[in-house]
């Protein structure tokens, strides 16, 4: 929301047969076969031999399985197309795929003996990872989940449809995947459908009659969460392929950022290093050319549960904060690239709000500030949310209620951003962890 070499964190330890009883006649001692059983286990591919507790190989028995990899990417086995089923049910053993695991960089201002490099092979740090075991698999369904709806609406959305189309779509086949379940697991927060100079925050409100067309830039921001454990993630889409070179920069810049990061690594260097990768690139459009530039006032952030913008920022421009990333935290790398002036304001109609998380108790007198207030704790609590979804929790006349909620600042409006009228914008963006061994790109796939 408003943005390879994969190693395995431990390697797979192979399934030990039971203890087979001691034959009269000798068996000879293999050690070729036994290495290639070993190997065959180990790498999943077991099935035909397996070991005895001595190291000896033996045919598999018909219960034999291969030993699964921790970390194993897994498949979509069984999944509809749309997409129906739920994650859960998907992987009911409860080890939901990971992302792309890679280690954490060295910090530039850094010397040798500070650095993350010996994470990856420390047995406290993989013990601490252990530890955080059921966050990892809370966030990866969502993950899971965003993958396969952001996969299946990439082949969905075409242009003609509406906007408010495209989103109930999106909307409603993520509730399915994530198995929607009041402030459990659901969406966690509104669809963004942005369209050319707008960047980000916008998503139709009832009524509106906005068209997708084919020479749109538009970008899709949702958000997915287990628990409160949030993933934030977003692409850009495009029809007309002259806008290649704009969704180019964004993405290598957003790469970058996720390069950079990691334990101990200062924000300020990860905005310089986007800014320099995303300002080399421009675009010609009929027949003029333009610098893409980074949006300066919009960046990437921390996110904790329940809550989207956790505290930290994360620049996508040169001279931010030389606050440190740090161990345990979760962050959404996102970079936006304009050919505009790289400045965004607000503007149009609101459509997403969120309730103010520090904001201690504020009394109330009205009795339908009241009554609003109490379908925002029930359905959303922290997380961001829209008046369509005000319209699906049964709201009705909520337009006054609203707008004294945040008079008050218990709930604050976050209206679209948009750069100046004509010029087009992009967006990429993922969730990454800083695992104590390593830092893992949890929303990674295979289609960004």
């Amino acid at each position: 929301m408003s943005a390879t070499e994969t190693l395995n964190v431990e390697a797979a330890t192979p399934e030990i047969g039971e203890e087979v009883k001691k034959q009269k006649k000798p068996k000879p001692n293999n050690k070729k076969l036994r290495q290639e059983a070993a190997a065959k286990i180990a790498s999943g591919e077991g099935g035909d031999e397996e070991l005895t507790t001595n190291g000896d190989a033996k045919p598999a028995t018909p219960a034999a399985q291969p030993a699964k990899k921790k970390g194993n990417k897994g498949k979509k086995s069984g999944q509809t197309d749309p997409p129906t089923i739920p994650i859960a049910k998907l992987y009911p053993d409860g080890n939901f795929p990971e992302g792309e695991i890679v280690e954490h960089p060295t910090p530039k201002d850094m010397p040798d003996d500070r650095t993350a490099k010996d994470r990856f092979t420390s047995e406290e740090k993989r013990a601490l990872d252990r530890i955080n075991t059921d966050i990892y698999q809370e966030l990866r369904q969502a993950a899971e989940a965003h993958r396969q709806t952001r996969q299946y609406m990439q082949r969905y959305i075409k242009p003609g449809m509406t906007m408010i189309q495209i989103c109930e779509e999106l909307e409603n086949t993520a509730r399915r995947l994530i198995g929607e379940n009041g402030l459990e697991a659901g969406l966690a927060f509104p669809t963004g459908c942005s369209l050319n100079h707008c960047a980000a925050h916008y998503t139709p409100n009832a009524g509106d009659p906005t068209v997708l067309q084919y020479d749109d830039v538009c970008k899709i921001d949702f958000g997915t969460h287990i628990k409160g454990r949030i993933i934030d993630c977003a692409f850009t889409l495009t029809f007309n392929n002259k806008y290649d070179k704009l969704l180019q920069a964004v993405k290598e810049a957003t790469n970058t950022g996720i390069r950079e990061a990691g334990i101990d690594v200062r924000l300020c260097d990860i905005g310089a290093a986007i800014q320099e990768v995303m300002e080399s690139y421009e675009i010609e459009l009929d027949g003029k050319t333009y610098p893409i530039k980074a949006i300066r006032n919009l960046n990437g952030h921390s996110i904790s549960p329940y809550r989207i913008h956790a505290g930290k920022t994360v620049p996508i421009v040169k001279g931010g904060e030389s606050t440190r990333m740090e161990e345990d935290e979760f962050y959404a790398i996102e970079t936006f690239g304009s050919t505009g002036r790289g400045l965004v304001h607000d503007d149009m109609d609101c459509s997403h709000y969120m309730k103010n998380f520090d904001l201690p108790f504020v009394p109330l007198r009205l009795q339908s500030s009241k009554q609003l207030l109490g379908t925002i704790n029930k359905n959303f609590g922290t997380l961001a949310f829209c008046k369509r979804w005000l319209d699906r929790a049964g709201a009705t006349k909520y337009q006054m209620a609203l707008k004294d909620l945040c008079d008050k600042g218990i709930v604050e409006a976050y209206p679209p951003l948009c750069d100046i009228k004509g010029c087009y914008t992009a967006q990429y963006e993922h969730t990454i962890m800083l695992r104590p061994t390593c830092k893992e790109v949890v929303s990674r796939g295979d289609d960004y």
